[in-house]
């Protein structure tokens, strides 16, 4: 597909996202950046909310990951739906009655400062690398398909994603970030529907043979028995409830979409709504995976195979999208990873900011010009470090999705054992110590896990999250208060 043309959609897609910042915009208090003035309807929330978790990385990454690791996601999801029943009954109604912004401020009611400070620069850490991850897969592919055939090196096509991103996100920041959510769940939906579409039609299936196919394909295991795989049943439910949990419940990005609710009731609504459609989203990946190796395999297409294993996985579905599916498919991929770029990183920007500026600066206390200042430096300077990791990891190869959540299994962790410990123990501890702890418990996590995997051929997967709250809880315990039980 040409690249100019390529280059005037993603062109169109801003300008359509700088309109709905200049609406959304309109009659913004000073809170508005932070809190959408909590009037945003939950049904919209719970629609964006879906493409904000998917983002560009399941866009891509769950498809390809499909002949490596068959339908084993499908139990990571499972658990997913458990953790957001939890977030709804349990996380929801501390946040809204303590009427909070940031959410780590509940740590400061429960503990104290330390560990307050602690979370957010968890959740700041956890974040950043999580966003820009994200933005860098969506980044190399609109390299490949628009900015190499203007010689535009990539480190300029990520600040130049970025500058667009900054303009329509610092005037209104999650009030505009609410609306343009949709889009991004429109069109990744879109994307995907339009590819099975035409995946079906090239290898003349009809509607009940294209199902039959999926199914009855070798790739299509959904649970994995075998105790010392990392992809067994129990470690990717368990897990895929504490990520639930860690990765939404008590994180800013979310949570913040879902504390614009007019009210407690609807943002339970939204987040039960969200997770079944979720669910069912996940599940329609999976399967576009499984018909583009179809594809793939029936048209001869040669993939890179390294040990028996597919290779570079990420790259399957833009590669056949922009390469062999023809105009419209083209054009709904792009839109796709185009919303995918811009909507998954502009809410983390936001939370970011919100973040650091409630929990470090203490905006709040702000006059409305400093207020406004402090907002603006503390996103661009997030854009930067954005920046910083994406060049690090500009080399990296595989699923970023696996990426991503080994990450969260170790920065998180400390996150998920501190709110469990507060929400359902009434035990006092020395808040000074909490610090230290938060910081060594990754650590060791990441030695016991390379122990186990060496000495007993045992891969924890993802449930190094479980490990790390677990030792988190336990020191917690350790530290708490004299004669406190």
């Amino acid at each position: 597909m040409n690249s100019t043309i390529i280059l005037l959609i993603i062109v169109s897609y801003f300008g359509v996202l700088m309109l709905i910042s200049h609406f959304t915009s309109k009659n913004s208090s000073d809170d508005s950046f932070y809190t959408g003035d909590r009037k945003s309807p939950w049904q919209v929330v719970a629609f964006g909310m879906i493409g904000a978790v998917m983002s560009g990385v399941t866009f891509v990454s769950i498809p390809g990951m499909v002949s490596n690791n068959y339908f084993y996601y499908l139990q990571f999801v499972f658990g997913n739906i458990v953790g957001y029943v939890f977030i709804t009954y349990v996380l929801i109604p501390i946040y809204y009655n303590l009427k909070l912004i940031s959410i780590y401020s509940y740590l400061e009611t429960r503990f104290g400062s330390k560990s307050y400070k602690t979370g957010s620069l968890f959740f700041l850490i956890s974040q950043s690398f999580g966003a820009a991850l994200r933005l860098l897969l969506a980044a190399k592919i609109l390299q490949y398909a628009v900015f190499d055939a203007f010689n535009i090196p990539f480190y300029l096509t990520v600040i130049i994603i970025l500058v667009l991103i900054w303009m329509y996100t610092n005037k209104s920041g999650i009030k505009t970030i609410v609306w343009t959510d949709t889009l991004q769940t429109f069109f990744l939906l879109l994307a995907a529907i339009v590819s099975i579409y035409v995946i079906k039609d090239s290898l003349d299936l009809s509607f009940s043979e294209t199902v039959t196919s999926v199914t009855n394909h070798e790739y299509f295991k959904v649970f994995d028995w075998d105790f010392n795989s990392g992809s067994n049943f129990f470690k990717q439910f368990i897990s895929g409830i504490l990520i639930a949990v860690a990765m939404v419940g008590l994180d800013q990005n979310m949570m913040q979409k879902t504390l614009t609710c007019k009210s407690k009731k609807e943002a339970q609504r939204n987040i039960l709504t969200f997770s079944f459609f979720l669910a069912f989203a996940q599940f329609l990946f999976l399967g576009l995976g499984v018909m583009l190796y179809l594809y793939a395999e029936k048209f001869g297409i040669q993939l890179e195979m390294e040990n028996g294993k597919f290779i570079n996985t990420d790259n399957l579905f833009p590669m056949l999208s922009l390469g062999n599916f023809g105009t419209v498919a083209a054009i709904s991929f792009i839109l796709g990873i185009t919303a995918a770029s811009f909507s998954s990183v502009d809410s983390s920007l936001t939370a970011l900011t919100t973040s650091f500026t409630h929990d470090f600066l203490d905006i709040e206390h702000k006059n409305s010009k400093e207020k406004k200042r402090l907002k603006n430096y503390v996103l661009l300077g997030f854009s930067v470090v954005i920046f910083i990791i994406i060049m690090l990891f500009s080399e990296s190869k595989g699923d970023v999705i696996t990426t991503i959540f080994k990450v969260a299994g170790y920065t998180y962790g400390p996150l998920l054992g501190l709110y469990l410990f507060g929400i359902f123990t009434k035990i006092k501890i020395k808040d000074a110590i909490v610090p230290y702890i938060c910081l060594l418990m990754p650590l060791l996590t990441y030695y016991l896990n390379y122990i186990v995997k060496e000495k007993f051929s045992f891969d924890l997967g993802f449930m190094n999250i479980l490990l790390n709250a677990c030792l988190t809880i336990l020191c917690l315990i350790i530290i708490r208060k004299k004669n406190d039980l």
